[in-house]
């Protein structure tokens, strides 16, 4: 006679970023294992090559001339320029957090169209809380940006740190922080800081994360990205400078949002199965995926940026970085 499985009590939602209350064995080992892969994403990372050689290259090749070198003019120009280089922009060290995020969302039961619309929705949710963070910041930008940090173009100067370099170490190291904090919460290890407002707001840790990802542009440097600033600066109008920021974020997650639907129509039933065959794989993949997410972002934007100016004396990093 065949014996029913057990049965246990749903687990208490949590805020990071999908819902689970099942915690991993070895979660120390499970830090240790993120923490190093997200360092050893520091080291062989190129920031030469992401920016300008696949970068500059698509931005110019969909634009039709050289981004860099032409001048933005009009409204309609800069639309269009604001979603092509966040097109351009998707494999920016920013945005390797962005698949760190929607790595854990990936799953579903049903049918593809099932699993297609059971996908749609985190995605919205992620991108509400990004276009809400990124409009508020262009508008701003529209209204002061002459006056702040990322419209200066001088050049950074070897042992010193620009008030723009400040401005991006500060911003990426609280993103790379808040995630990595996050990726611990999700595994047990420390108390979770957003569990009481899931419980009321089931979407708010999508919205979260979106929000940290729509402040990429608080602190990007990306070079395509500085010359819509200065457009939308100089441009005096906040509607515009919301609209274009909103489009560079979009053009950011265009390409992982696909590949995340592609692979969750494709794999979502198998890849749902595999997270919920083993009690605590659900908490580990997130916490894993947030904690290397964290540590590349807190890394590489502020102790290997200070290397770079020469501030500390040595950094790891691969020949061709």
């Amino acid at each position: 006679m065949a014996t029913a499985p057990p049965t246990t009590d749903a687990p208490p939602a949590t805020g990071v970023p999908v819902h689970t209350g099942v915690f991993p064995r070895r979660r120390g080992l499970l830090v240790l294992a993120g923490s190093l892969v997200g360092f050893l994403l520091t080291v062989v990372w190129s920031a030469e090559f992401v920016d300008q050689v696949i970068g500059d290259s698509v931005a110019n090749s969909l634009l039709g001339h050289d981004a860099k070198a032409t001048p933005i003019t009009g409204v309609t120009a800069g639309v269009v320029y604001a979603f092509v280089t966040g097109l351009a922009g998707s494999f920016t060290a920013c945005n390797i957090a962005v698949f760190g995020a929607v790595t854990p969302m990936m799953g579903g039961t049903g049918g593809r169209w099932g699993r297609l619309g059971h996908a749609l929705k985190p995605l919205g949710w992620l991108s509400a809380g990004m276009v809400a963070v990124s409009a508020v910041y262009g508008a701003i930008v529209g209204v002061a940006g002459t006056g702040m940090a990322q419209f200066s173009t001088a050049q950074n100067v070897p042992g010193e740190l620009s008030a723009r370099s400040i401005q991006s170490m500060v911003v990426f190291g609280l993103i790379g922080l808040v995630m990595f904090y996050l990726g611990l919460a999700a595994l047990g290890v420390v108390p979770d800081p957003l569990a009481r407002l899931t419980r009321r707001f089931p979407n708010a840790p999508q919205v979260v994360m979106g929000a940290l990802i729509g402040g990429f542009l608080i602190g990007r440097p990306f070079p395509l990205f500085r010359q819509l600033f200065r457009d939308a600066a100089e441009s005096g109008n906040p509607l515009y400078g919301a609209a274009a920021f909103v489009l560079q974020s979009v053009g950011n997650i265009v390409v992982m949002a696909v590949l995340f639907l592609l692979l969750t129509s494709v794999a979502g039933s198998r890849v749902h199965r595999w997270l919920m065959g083993k009690p605590g794989r659900l908490a580990a993949v997130t916490g894993v995926s947030l904690i290397i997410a964290g540590v590349f972002t807190f890394l590489y934007w502020d102790v290997r940026l200070l290397a770079r100016r020469e501030i500390i004396p040595w950094y790891p990093v691969a020949p061709w970085s």
